[in-house]
């Protein structure tokens, strides 16, 4: 026993002596760069080196590679190795500092230092001058090379980011079968790059902001002046500066900030993912955002009836676009209120069933132990967990269970005598339905809806449904997206807005720009276009131009105004 005691008080001791061997607590990187956040560069490059390797030598992968300008002039390069294109470093930056030849001797003593250096030695295209000392820091940390010079009180900075990236493929969320081919990826330059490819006009603007405390996410706020009202621009950078938080991983984040109404089911700002939909638009006098590292894009303001409109809407004839948009529409409204009405009509209403019909019914739902509002709530709570479940799983194991989970387990529920078949038709179709909604997050308020509107219908029946439709219309009339009634332009009526919502009228006739973005130009089409409303000029029309096929005719009668020997009279 006294062993153990001598032994427990020696290994102490070691304790003891080793804690005494750490250096102490260091101050966080974060109180370092608040006080020195208005430090300038020291003409020292040790001083600077010291503070940068305060807050980032803890790291492995820093590079601080030190060299003599014209083997003269100590200087210094810093950046992280892994975020840099190491053969630009090289080529454009250190290979032409280090040669020591008399001509860049000579230019050193006439001119300045940093003239020449800008002006007649690096090739560098991206530089530029810095002098505050917390700059350096944060711009080695994006990926920027930083080079200190003795005896300037500047740093040098240069963007020798280099980060591999995922090539423009086909968007995923927004499949069209007439349209472009290329989505946006992960980098912001490359997603501007898109925009300004199909916006070749210097009346496109890109201005950026940094939002983040910690992540200093880069956010560009897209528009044509001219087009958009200056207003919407100013109250859309009013709300993105009052943002405060650590960081911006994803552009949702700053949907949920910006937006009107927080409780909303109902998204108030759109996304995409297609360069060519953020350019429509644009050109509508719109506001895109984009952020550095998500690939997709915000569109405000939004209203309702963008939800069910496609990229291809524009692309084909207007009647045929016409009438699939209608079959959105009505898969849009099967989604919503089909589960609930078919609730009611069982439960309080029967006598609205056709008798033939009826009968059918009953029949299928003798020996179901369940309500019909019990049975639609299982029915829905069970689709809903496949298709999360079939969302989360890998791509080849996901369609095999949903497969499985359709048939098999539905199969199964009926024949068991838990679930009649005319509730699964009904779950099929309203299932379906949802899957019509173009936009991923409107289907998902209205999926959501639809529990509500079951419940009251299992309470009140008809009326039930009635006054459900009547809140959320209620809602949705109240809403506004910066400004916008969300219902435009229906609510309040506009007859030119309407010739895009419901059905899509021929572009030629749609010649104004949205009224509900008070544009300063309104006028997106010439007058010229107004002769697509008369007759066509039919030119090579047979009547007009002679039927002959090598000198010979082939019966037809002759039109006319040619004669007899083929030549035209007047």
């Amino acid at each position: 026993m006294w062993q153990w005691y001598k032994r427990r008080a020696r290994r102490s001791s070691l304790n003891q002596q080793q804690l005494g061997k750490f250096p102490p607590k260091a101050i966080p990187v974060n109180e370092m760069m608040e006080k020195k956040e208005n430090a300038q560069i020291s003409p020292h490059v040790e001083a600077t080196i010291a503070f940068v390797e305060q807050v980032l030598g803890d790291n492995d992968d820093f590079v601080m590679r030190k060299f003599h300008i014209f083997g003269q002039y100590s200087a210094v390069v810093m950046y992280f190795e892994d975020l840099i294109d190491k053969q630009y470093l090289n080529e454009h930056i250190l290979k032409p500092l280090m040669p020591t030849s008399s001509q860049n001797e000579g230019h050193a003593n006439s001119i300045p230092l940093k003239e020449v250096l800008l002006n007649d030695t690096l090739y560098a295209c991206e530089g530029r001058t810095e002098g505050r000392l917390t700059e350096v820091v944060q711009a080695i940390v994006q990926g920027e090379t930083v080079l200190l010079v003795e005896g300037l009180e500047e740093a040098f900075h240069f963007n020798t980011r280099h980060v591999d990236k995922r090539s423009i493929t086909q968007p995923e969320t927004e499949q069209v079968i007439r349209g472009a081919r290329e989505g946006f990826i992960e980098l912001l330059g490359t997603n501007l790059s898109l925009l300004r490819y199909r916006l070749p006009t210097p009346d496109l603007r890109v201005k950026t902001i940094r939002i983040g405390r910690v992540t200093k996410s880069k956010v560009a706020v897209c528009y044509l002046d001219g087009i958009v009202n200056p207003e919407l621009v100013e109250e859309v950078f009013n709300r993105l500066s009052l943002i405060d938080i650590d960081g911006i991983i994803d552009i949702g984040y700053l949907e949920q900030f910006i937006e009107d109404n927080h409780l909303s089911p109902f998204p108030q700002i759109q996304n995409t993912e297609r360069p060519d939909k953020a350019v429509a638009n644009l050109l509508e006098g719109r506001v895109i955002l984009l952020v550095d590292g998500s690939p997709f894009a915000l569109i405000l303001p939004t209203v309702f009836s963008q939800f069910y409109q496609t990229v291809e809407d524009y692309s084909e004839r207007f009647l045929l676009v016409s009438f699939i948009r209608l079959a959105r529409l009505v898969a849009l409204i099967f989604s919503l209120i089909f589960p609930s009405l078919y609730v009611a009509l069982i439960s309080f209403n029967p006598e609205l069933i056709p008798t033939e019909f009826a009968v059918a019914v009953s029949g299928g739902r003798a020996g179901v132990p369940f309500p019909s509002v019990i049975e639609v709530l299982v029915m829905e709570i069970s689709m809903e967990v496949l298709r999360e479940a079939t969302l989360r799983l890998p791509q080849q194991v996901g369609g095999a269970l949903s497969i499985v989970g359709v048939l098999v387990i539905g199969q199964a529920a009926v024949a068991a005598g838990f679930i009649s078949p005319i509730t699964v038709v009904i779950i099929a179709l309203t299932t379906i339905g949802s899957f019509a909604t173009p936009a991923y997050n409107a289907a998902l308020a209205l999926r959501m809806l639809r529990f509500p509107l079951v419940i009251i219908a299992g309470i009140f029946g008809l009326y039930g449904v009635m006054i459900g439709l009547i809140l959320i219309a209620n809602h949705m009339l109240s809403l506004r997206s910066f400004g916008v009634p969300y219902l435009s332009p229906i609510v309040p009526g506009n007859f030119e807005g309407m010739k895009d919502t419901i059905a899509r009228f021929p572009l030629w006739s749609m010649p104004k720009r949205p009224v509900l973005l008070h544009t300063p130009n309104k006028t997106r089409l010439g007058m010229d276009v107004e002769a697509f409303k008369e007759a066509p000029n039919n030119t090579l029309d047979p009547l007009k131009v002679g039927n002959t096929r090598r000198g010979k005719t082939d019966g037809a009668s002759s039109p006319s105004n040619v004669d007899s020997s083929g030549d035209h009279t007047d």
